[in-house]
């Protein structure tokens, strides 16, 4: 078993319905006006009252069911705006979310994540460990190939640095690229401990046409919601 070397603790409605029209021939109430259903109490009289002039003088309809009509016109009207309501927010999120992805540009992050660029021979992740574990690092290139696995003792806490030279089992060195490790680990009793991973490195852009937007740090692509902290 390796020793704790390569690790260090630091704290750190749909439908419409049409309308009457008046000598002219226009609809009385157009959607382009501004005029709406719930607020036009002329346009529910002409409404009421052409069905009064269309009824079956032989079972006319019931007072309640007028009544009824005027509520179901009046919540479709409200359910519309409702709608209208919540795209405007949905488009000020979206902006929102656009002008702070922006502004991590040239930053560096902290995300959650497990894999990072291996570059001039060093590689490193940053592990959070609940307890005292025998921690099993095992390490890929991007087609999946195994290039280093190791064993540690370490002792609980975040922000662990687990720094790797590229150098495989063997001591081959392996090319620069991007590389994901996955740790597991147990305590004293044999019992499993969440161990979770983050990286580090700069925002180097953002792509604006995804939603939420997509920042790239190392190569990879995160989500703002994944970013744990920045820095300038």
């Amino acid at each position: 078993m390796a020793t704790t070397g390569a690790i260090t603790a630091s704290p750190v409605v749909s439908g419409t319905t049409p309308l009457p029209s008046d000598s002219s021939g226009s609809s009385s109430l157009s959607s382009s006006s501004g005029a709406t259903l719930a607020g036009n109490f002329q346009t529910f009289l002409t409404l009421l009252t052409t069905q009064l002039q269309n009824q079956n003088p032989l079972d006319p309809l019931d007072t309640n069911q007028f009544t009824q009509q005027l509520v179901e016109f009046a919540s479709v009207e409200q359910q519309l705006r409702t709608n209208d309501s919540l795209s405007t927010l949905v488009s000020l999120q979206q902006a929102t979310q656009a002008t702070q992805a922006l502004g991590f540009v040239g930053k560096n992050a902290v995300v959650k994540g497990n894999t990072a660029a291996l570059a001039n021979s060093q590689a490193t992740w940053e592990l959070n460990v609940p307890s005292d574990s025998t921690l099993n690092i095992s390490i890929a290139n991007s087609s999946g190939q195994t290039a280093f696995t190791g064993t540690y003792t370490v002792s609980a806490g975040n922000n662990q640095p687990f720094t790797w030279d590229g150098k495989g089992n063997d001591g081959t060195q392996w090319r620069d690229g991007q590389y994901t490790l996955t740790a597991t680990a147990t305590d004293s009793s044999g019992n499993s401990v969440g161990v979770t991973t983050e990286v580090k490195g700069m925002v180097t852009s953002v792509d604006l046409t995804q939603s939420p937007p997509l920042l790239t740090i190392n190569g990879q692509s995160y989500t703002v919601n994944q970013i744990q902290s920045i820095a300038n």
